[in-house]
């Protein structure tokens, strides 16, 4: 049977599943999550709370703060607007300093450690998996030395054995050996009492309204900040930060696990080498939009601490490029210019302009920035060869599997060269990540290693929270076969009138976001719904689009306008796509298809942050989509599977058995340009068949051709008009 025919058919749900939220629906704009965490048992919460305590706690007494908060908090301006008040913010962060008692030790009663049975219990409740990453050969050793007759071997045939030892290994006993299962956070006061965080940062963490860590806090946290780790083979604890890999879903929290290690960390810094400022930690981000939110963020944990965080701007100087030779050549010159028969403000006016032109380095703790502007100053604009960062101990790659990408992994790397402290840790982060991006980090450590000298080894981690690239389980997916472009944008007016009698099932409000694969695109499609949304509700100004090709200050207003809900719908590509927070988001509509599962992941990752439930991701394809369509589906089909509700399927299994499979090499070039139909490279061709076929409009052909008739005629009275003024001019000239 033909597959265009196949899926023709309507794939409508029930009337009345619980696929579609009502009108009466809690929507993910209404308010705060109960729980952040997105996977969890009652068994695993057990543990938690007696290990919270020595006596068991009610589950009801935790969790009162949080409702009453959910009425006032405003999620369109970054966190709550409602704030704990002082009193109750002081407490709960000076809590952990009472329970430590006068011998310091309040590792017992704060709440004792956990024995392995525990660990093991709420790490797999939570789906969070640690693997250690490194050879077989680099932790084999560990399992000689509790031999039970040990004997001095030489190196070289110690070396053999263990390379016998790890080939004899099957790959379930080298999966047991790699396994990891360090102790948990069981709750954010832990990080005082347990981990002797600042306390200045406990306060700022309380303030913020954090009690219940997410997964990749409950998992991330502990590592980064020092908790020994147990090893599964040797049964031996190592006590030492690692190279840290993360894969969790999106809106899970991953900003705020990697900022409180690194702003803890440069504050024991401060306190033991006051003399030595400098940048002390860098956190990479693909775009302007997400480094700008982890600056905000982190300015929220920074105030009282003495740490000073920064967005990398463009003049910014980080590293000195060998100005003092530059300087004393400077200096000769003048000298030289002062023996001359020219006068002193001559020899003081190139003094001043070079003075000028040389901005002060920067002192920032924390620089938060993009890959290119980052090298650029780096390199001086690449005019002078690399320059260094001896100080920074801490390196962040937020939303790593981009910035290893071959956009941006040049540049990446070089920051990662420029790093030259031997204690140098690095954490990289994404809802995504690939194999290509392990084999890349291990490569590049084992680099450093040969030129840096005096460098401290440490364990390379990953840490997978549910299943690796799956999208968020908490929100619900929806394959919308619209044939046509005309078919899509129909369907989308369908959305923003959801009271307009219509077949679909599908009600989405705003605020929302459209993804579009193409700038052009994007540009196409506001103009064509600026006016959808009528003047008494607001008109135009509801709907915006934001893309590259903007200023910096368009796209910072826009971005403004949307968090504080004057925007209601935002026409965007990719750009947005990745780890940008709002918090309110009912929705995605995924206009044009993604170019990845990946993609997709992140798109729809929008909604349905920090655990809230109701969000909606839409996806429209049409005929020149179904070849791309499976890979999409296989996401969708393994994310409901781990929700646990088997009944309620967006995708159902003949859709899946009807879709074709890509092939790799059609897969790298959709990756690359998207769908062909729709490359901007056919924006120029107007007269080309498949353009008209896929441009976004509604105006028919008479229209089309009437409008580019009005327009001749008017090119043409101008062009008659220019042409009389001419020869008029000649005519005088001549006279």
């Amino acid at each position: 049977m033909d597959a265009f025919k196949l899926l023709t058919r309507s794939t409508k749900l029930k009337t009345g599943g619980s696929a579609t939220p009502s009108a009466s629906a809690r929507l993910p704009s209404t308010g705060k999550a109960e729980n952040p965490q997105l996977f969890r048992n009652a068994e695993a919460e057990k543990v938690l709370e007696d290990a919270k305590s020595g006596k068991k706690r009610k589950r009801g007494q935790e969790q009162l703060p949080e409702k009453d908060d959910d009425a006032e908090l405003d999620f369109f301006s970054g966190a709550g607007s409602k704030k704990a008040s002082s009193a109750a913010v002081k407490e709960q962060a000076e809590e952990g300093s009472d329970r430590e008692g006068s011998d310091g030790t309040g590792d017992e009663e704060g709440g004792g450690r956990m024995d392995e049975v525990q660990r093991r219990t709420v790490l797999n409740a939570h789906k969070i998996k640690v693997t250690d990453l490194r050879d077989l050969e680099e932790i084999q050793p560990q399992v000689q030395r509790q031999s039970e007759e040990p004997k001095k071997k030489k190196k070289k045939k110690a070396k053999q054995e263990q390379e016998a030892a790890a080939a004899t290994l099957s790959k379930k006993e080298q999966k047991k050996a790699r396994r990891l299962f360090p102790q948990p956070l069981v709750s954010f006061k832990e990080l005082r009492t347990r981990y002797k965080i600042s306390s200045r940062l406990a306060e700022n963490i309380a303030e913020q309204g954090f009690s219940v860590p997410t997964e990749v806090q409950l998992g991330s946290l502990p590592l980064l900040l020092g908790e020994p780790m147990v090893s599964q083979q040797s049964k031996t604890e190592e006590k030492v930060e690692p190279d840290l890999l993360v894969v969790a879903p999106t809106g899970s929290g991953k900003t705020l696990a990697f900022l409180i290690p690194v702003i803890n960390k440069i504050v024991l810094q401060h306190h033991q080498q006051q003399d030595e400022r400098g940048i002390l930690s860098v956190v990479v981000a693909p775009t302007k939009e997400l480094a700008g939110q982890i600056v905000n963020e982190g300015r929220k944990l920074v105030a009282g601490t003495g740490v000073k965080i920064t967005m990398m701007k463009k003049g910014m100087r980080v590293a000195e490029h060998g100005d003092d030779d530059d300087e004393n050549d400077e200096n000769l010159l003048d000298e030289d210019s002062a023996e001359s028969s020219e006068s002193e403000e001559d020899d003081n006016k190139p003094k001043k302009s070079k003075d000028r032109q040389k901005a002060p380095v920067t002192k920032s703790d924390i620089l938060v920035t993009t890959p290119l502007m980052f090298v650029n100053a780096l390199s001086a604009n690449g005019t002078k060869p690399l320059a260094t960062l001896p100080l920074v101990r801490s390196l962040v790659f937020d939303e790593a599997d981009v910035l290893l990408d071959p956009l941006f992994r040049e540049q990446t790397l070089d920051i990662w060269r420029a790093c030259t402290h031997p204690e140098l840790r690095v954490s990289l982060w994404s809802a995504t990540m690939g194999s290509n991006v392990e084999d890349l980090t291990r490569s590049t450590i084992k680099e450093r290693h040969e030129t840096v000298s005096n460098i401290k080894s440490s364990p390379l981690l990953r840490l997978v929270v549910g299943l690796k690239d799956s999208a968020i389980p908490n929100i619900h997916h929806k394959l919308v076969y619209a044939a046509t472009e005309q078919g899509k944008l129909l369907g989308l007016r369908q959305l923003l009138h959801p009271t307009a009698a219509s077949a679909s099932d599908v009600r989405l409000r705003p605020p929302f976001l459209i993804f579009t694969q193409t700038i052009p695109r994007a540009v196409a499609l506001h103009s064509e719904l600026q006016y959808d949304i009528p003047p008494e509700a607001g008109g135009s100004s509801r709907i915006a689009v934001l893309h590259s090709d903007l200023s910096d200050a368009q796209r910072s207003e826009i971005m403004k306008g949307f968090r504080k809900g004057e925007i209601w719908i935002l026409v965007t590509t990719d750009l947005l796509a990745r780890g940008v927070d709002f918090r309110g988001i009912n929705g995605v509509v995924n206009y044009d298809i993604p170019n990845s599962a990946a993609v997709y992941v992140h798109r729809v990752g929008r909604t349905g942050r920090a655990g809230r439930e109701g969000g909606i991701a839409v996806t429209y394809y049409t005929k020149e989509d179904i070849p791309y369509v499976k890979s999409i589906a296989n996401i969708i089909d393994v994310s409901e599977k781990l929700r646990g509700k088997e009944g309620e399927k967006s995708v159902q299994k003949w859709l899946l058995d009807a879709l074709p499979d890509l092939s790799k090499k059609n897969k790298k070039e959709l990756k690359k340009h998207g769908v062909k139909a729709r490359q901007s490279s056919l924006k120029a061709v107007k007269d080309d068949k498949e353009h008209r076929r896929t441009r976004i409009s509604t105006k028919s052909g008479f229209e089309r051709r009437q409008e580019n008739k009005k327009r001749a005629i008017v090119n043409a009275s101008r062009n008659r008009k220019a042409n009389a003024a001419k020869d008029v001019g000649s005519d005088e000239e001549e006279d």
